[in-house]
């Protein structure tokens, strides 16, 4: 895992450098210096992991990703996944990847999960699995809110890749860790996580410095041109559908 990832990690560095990325963080001291940790990370780009490892760098860790099982069909993705120990996850059978890392968090790791599961392209939160909750309490370690902004202007969905030297600034937030318990109703503290992380991502949007009028990555609630999360809805269930007809039109040609 090491070389791999201290190679990964001096990418990270010089994608930041080549592109003038200013990155900010805050909360750095809520990163466990040492034992497990969930890091719930909202979703909002697909180079957010980016600046999360960049942090956790700066506070001597790294994370185990849990990423989607289908990257494992390109090949230097699927040597970069195992070389880091990343956990990647079959949405339809997710039990595996599940297990993986509550191992890993029991081994004093932190894994790093996405409750939306997918992008968010209303760059809202969206509605969360239950699986970060789930897994910290039975690994007995702590959930670590973890708020990242600016990082959708790179790239992601409905938005143009500005991925040159644009000096975009990205801020990090890393909240208060949020200890759950056995006796907790798990959708109950499911929403205590997801409102927990609406109320840091509100604080870290008034301190981006960057917010015009109708950019295609700005939520509309703050007057951007993204879809609102019913509009995002209907465009995400469109994109399920046509999915699931090219997954089964290349099993039938099979």
């Amino acid at each position: 895992m090491e070389p791999v990832y201290r190679t990964l990690e001096a990418l990270a560095v010089g994608i930041r450098t080549v592109q003038g990325t200013r990155v900010h963080f805050d909360g750095l001291d809520n990163i466990p210096v040492r034992g497990g940790g969930v890091l719930a990370v909202n979703h909002t780009g697909y180079l957010d992991f980016l600046p999360v490892g960049l942090g956790l760098k700066e506070r001597g860790r790294r994370a185990r990703f849990m990423i989607k099982s289908e990257v494992m069909e390109v090949s230097i993705m699927r040597f970069l996944v195992t070389q880091t120990h990343c956990v990647p996850v079959d949405r339809s059978a997710g039990s595996e990847a599940y297990a993986a890392a509550v191992d890993a968090l029991r081994g004093g790791e932190l894994v790093a999960v996405y409750p939306e599961s997918t992008i968010s392209r209303s760059f809202e939160l969206k509605e969360f699995k239950t699986g970060a909750v789930r897994m910290a309490v039975e690994a007995g370690v702590p959930v670590i809110p973890v708020t990242v902004w600016g990082a959708q202007r790179q790239l992601s969905k409905g938005v143009a890749r500005r991925i040159g030297y644009a000096r975009i600034p990205v801020h990090v937030a890393y909240g208060d860790p949020l200890e759950f318990n056995a006796s907790d109703d798990v959708a109950e503290a499911t929403n205590r996580l997801r409102e927990a992380m609406i109320t840091q991502l509100g604080r870290v949007q008034e301190g981006y410095p960057d917010a015009p009028a109708g950019a295609d990555w700005l939520p509309a609630r703050l007057g951007g041109g993204a879809p609102t999360p019913e509009e995002a809805l209907v465009i995400e269930e469109a994109e399920a559908r046509e999915k699931a007809a090219r997954r089964a039109s290349k099993r039938k040609g099979e």
